[in-house]
């Protein structure tokens, strides 16, 4: 089984890393990090780089594709088309799965995989993810048919792990939690515009995302 994870300059890292730390556990999984080109790829802010092993037309028919968020500066150029958008084109019609994390799901907007579909993205893109046809919701994650989007950067993690007890099944997916000690306890309660002051959510509507 081979997992696709999507590098494009300015990603959000966690929204590759949750997602890699989670479903690269799949039995005889070969997970291999993508790209226009192969080599170094600078996450958002440029403070960590991570290498893609393979450019994306040597990768054309991955089992589970996955495809990390940005910042608008970082993704909005890759909306009106090209190589990115085409490739996600091509390796949808064979892949078993297509997930997204945060303003991923933009891209797959983008390349016309959610029009009519449930999906999800980060909280201040959902009306942007409307634009592309898809019926944006705030659930954490969303599946529909075999496309899987999550919400915001941390949403990956457990978009993983429920794909992971999809495939190999509940016990397993219980496993790779326990022995990744994922049992969030944060120090703040205010990981949704539901539950954040009033005024650090107008903020963020009124300035949108932050750079880098």
């Amino acid at each position: 089984m081979q997992i696709a994870i999507l590098l494009y300059p300015g990603f959000t890292a966690l929204d590759a890393v949750g997602p890699y730390e989670t479903l690269s556990r799949l039995p005889g999984a070969e997970t291999v990090f993508v790209a226009e080109q192969t080599g170094p790829v600078r996450n958002a802010g440029g403070s960590l780089t991570l290498v893609a092993e393979k450019p994306l037309d040597e990768v054309t028919r991955p089992d589970i594709v996955v495809v990390p968020g940005a910042p608008p500066e970082s993704i909005e150029p890759h909306l009106k088309g090209g190589a990115i958008v085409d490739w996600l084109r091509t390796a949808d019609v064979i892949s078993t799965w297509t997930t997204s994390v945060c303003t991923g799901s933009l891209l797959l907007g983008a390349a016309g995989l959610l029009k009519g579909r449930r999906a999800t993205s980060h909280w201040l893109a959902l009306d942007e993810l409307r634009f592309f046809g898809a019926s944006a919701t705030r659930q954490r994650v969303v599946f529909d048919h075999k496309y899987v989007t999550a919400a915001g950067v941390s949403a990956g993690i457990d978009m993983g792990l429920t794909l992971l007890g999809r495939i190999a099944g509940d016990r397993y997916a219980q496993a790779v939690q326990l022995l990744t000690e994922y049992d969030p306890r944060p120090p703040y309660d205010a990981g949704s515009p539901d539950k954040a002051p009033a005024d650090l959510v107008e903020e963020f509507r009124t300035n949108g995302f932050p750079g880098g």
